[in-house]
């Protein structure tokens, strides 16, 4: 088992196990390390110690969460800026299909994909010479699903591995001096102008932070238009740059997520950790 494997094992394992608060000791013992190793590793790997993770999946973080987001969708892009928050708009920059390359259907376009192992699972990409048009995680979905979709959303296309052409995705998105040394990454996406919309309404929403479908549906002018925003969050295909793990239901509930429940908290976790500051064991 690599590494990568034991951690995403070990924060799935604390995600079920939060309620019974398990012991370093216990944690450990479930990937087969020692206490001491797996406290070094899991803090290199997700940023912040076991303890600190499993303190962070409590309920009363995600009602605080979203207590304080009232107005998140409405604050200035600068806000961002003044922390280590990852994908704010200064981050990503979304660009939509033209009607023109929507007809073309992928005529003449290079599309290189990549698999490569992150803290939070093995992790689809695939790139056009425009951005990332592609992520999602591969706990549910094999390479030959994950490649049919890709061509079925753009059938003419020319479609080729090359994981070191990928690479950069995971650098920019796991290690934030990337970002500021090469600027934002660029999406890549087709949908219709509403799904535009609610992609575009996520990347306001702060690292770390929460809001519901019915606040993204306000923030779009559109307040009865809940039901609408979780069919286009549904639709993403960018998982992590288009962040809709951040949006839950109104009861503080997790709402629905393409990768299962599990991994939309093991993302929001891991997420809300990258601001807190830790030093190393040793």
């Amino acid at each position: 088992m690599s590494d990568y494997d034991r951690i995403a094992n070990a924060m799935a394992y604390l995600v079920d196990k939060a309620a019974d608060q398990p012991s370093l000791e216990e944690i450990a013992a479930h990937v087969h390390l020692s206490p001491y190793h797996f406290q070094r590793l899991f803090c290199r790997w997700a940023g912040t110690t076991p303890k600190r993770f499993l303190q962070a999946l409590t309920l009363e973080r995600s009602k605080a969460l979203l207590d304080n987001s009232h107005s998140l969708l409405d604050v200035s892009h600068e806000l961002g800026l003044s922390g280590s928050s990852r994908l704010h708009d200064h981050f990503v920059q979304l660009e939509a299909v033209t009607p023109g390359e929507y007809k073309d259907r992928g005529k003449q376009l290079k599309i290189q994909y990549g698999v490569h192992s992150t803290p939070l699972g093995r992790l689809f990409v695939a790139v056009t010479p425009r951005g990332v048009c592609r992520a999602g995680f591969m706990d549910f979905h094999s390479m030959e699903a994950l490649l049919d979709d890709l061509h079925k959303a753009w059938p003419y296309s020319l479609i080729t591995e090359s994981t070191q052409s990928t690479r950069y995705v995971i650098d920019a998105f796991f290690n934030s001096r990337v970002v500021s040394r090469n600027g934002p990454l660029s999406l890549h996406v087709s949908g219709t102008n509403f799904q535009i919309a609610v992609w575009r309404a996520l990347l306001r929403i702060p690292s770390g932070a929460v809001a519901s479908y019915a606040q993204v549906a306000e923030s779009l002018g559109t307040p009865k238009a809940a039901r609408a925003v979780g069919n286009a969050i549904g639709a993403n295909p960018i998982a992590l740059l288009i962040p809709c793990h951040r949006v839950i239901q109104q009861s503080d509930a997790l709402g629905g997520y393409r990768w299962g429940p599990t991994k939309k908290l093991m993302v929001q976790t891991w997420e809300k950790m990258q601001d807190v500051p830790e030093t190393l064991p040793g």
